[in-house]
């Protein structure tokens, strides 16, 4: 056989077995990009000690990372935080650690309500059957309540983490604190981790900081980049280092703001025709649909979004989860920043962030101050062009509390009168 007919035959089996390495056959659980094929990027935070697997994640190519972190126990083995999907790919990159370091001793599910987070617990444990799975309190599931092992959690391995930190089995390595806002038809809860050996906080949804640059999972599929870095239809996709940049920007407004201020949509007849006119109609560009335009401006959004990599809570929990329960949060903000950690590890955006248990609990600041945004974070031009932003949520908010949906923001209790 010539080299020719060699590589034919290797080609179609090497793209086969790619399929199989990233088939994630579960995706009808939660229909998010990028369905039922995942790749998996793994990096090294802290020398042979903290582990971060990205895959990613999203709707119509609004996609961000979502994360896992594996951390090196000193007694042996492994602890992970909120997994991602166990595809062939990652399962071998987790036991290439577990070869080098030890089982996989405990798994975190740090979220009530992350059904994104959720839904790869049951797998992932499934595939490390000596591993004990510990999860955040107050789980539920949608339409219907359903048990845990219904949900595919491991019935004799399950517990829920113990509101007492010292109580756990890892509580010599770490800390932990648990928020749990009760929201009604559900609870909003995220137990942040802090590993003493490496200073480094573990979260999940609470703090996020966005990166000027693309993560690097995006190297991997980035076709999302290239599909929003254009201004219109019937510009041709282009794959180049400043479109992957400016892609990603306007994926980050569109992620954090949902509809931010300098995103005008067109009509549907005229997207159609555009349509009609577009260099690529196929079914991976949405047949030529692009109902989207950008104003001139929208640099200086993300400019105010990002605030030089600083972290932020959010908008979306600002503005509907927070104000839930703000004496609560601020307790948790406050015990949190009584830890000497030095870089959070989030499950979304950037990571690690280098940062400040000041910084960390400074961006909470807003739920003293009754403000949507925290002004203190941000300089007054930042602060005006966020609000702007920021306004499809609050309007949401004010639909969702109109229609029984949600409920109005509770007030601030200090402390003092908390114990009266």
């Amino acid at each position: 056989m010539n080299a020719q007919e060699s590589n034919s035959g290797t080609m179609p089996q090497k793209r086969l077995m790619q399929r199989r390495d990233w088939s994630w056959p579960f995706w009808p659980a939660v229909p998010l990009y990028p369905y039922g094929k995942r790749r998996t990027c793994c990096c090294e935070i802290v020398e042979d000690t903290i582990w971060t697997f990205d895959q990613l994640h999203g709707i119509l190519y609004t996609i961000v990372p979502i994360r896992m972190s594996v951390v090196k126990l000193e007694t042996g083995g492994l602890l992970v935080y909120a997994p991602v999907a166990p595809t062939r790919e990652c399962i071998r990159m987790m036991n290439e650690l577990v070869a080098s370091y030890g089982d996989v001793k405990y798994i975190i599910l740090p979220t009530s309500s992350g059904l994104e987070h959720k839904v790869f617990v049951g797998p992932f444990a499934r595939c490390f059957p000596q591993a004990q799975v510990f999860i955040a309190p107050h789980q539920w599931s949608f339409p219907f309540n359903l048990p845990l092992s219904w949900l595919g959690f491991p019935a004799k391995r399950t517990y829920i983490l113990p509101e007492n930190s010292s109580l756990a089995p890892m509580s010599s390595e770490f800390d932990y604190a648990i928020l749990d806002i009760d929201l009604g038809r559900g609870s909003f809860a995220e137990v942040a981790f802090f590993h003493k050996r490496s200073h480094t906080l573990l979260l999940t949804d609470s703090i996020v900081s966005v990166p000027e640059e693309p993560p690097a999972i995006f190297q991997l599929d980035p076709y999302p980049l290239l599909f929003h870095a254009r201004d219109n239809a019937l510009e041709a996709i282009a794959d180049n280092e400043a479109n992957r940049r400016k892609g990603w920007q306007r994926i980050s407004l569109f992620a954090i703001y949902f509809r931010p201020s300098t995103l005008e949509t067109i009509g549907l007849g005229q997207a159609f025709q555009d349509a009609l006119k577009a260099p690529d109609r196929s079914r991976k560009t949405y047949f030529g649909v692009f109902p989207f335009r950008w104003r001139e401006n929208w640099q200086q959004s993300f400019a105010a979004l990002r605030n030089q990599g600083r972290p932020f809570v959010a908008p979306i929990l600002q503005t509907l989860i927070f104000p839930q329960d703000p004496t609560q949060v601020l307790n948790w903000a406050d015990q949190i920043a009584s830890w000497d950690f030095q870089q959070i590890i989030s499950c979304h955006f950037d990571s690690p962030i280098q940062t400040s248990p000041e910084q960390f609990r400074q961006a909470f600041a807003f739920l003293e101050q009754k403000s949507s945004v925290s002004q203190n974070s941000f300089t007054s031009e930042n602060h005006t062009i966020i609000a702007e932003d920021a306004k499809f949520i609050k309007e949401l908010e004010a639909n969702l509390i109109k229609w029984g949906i949600a409920t109005p923001p509770k007030e601030f209790f200090e402390k003092t009168n908390t114990n009266k």
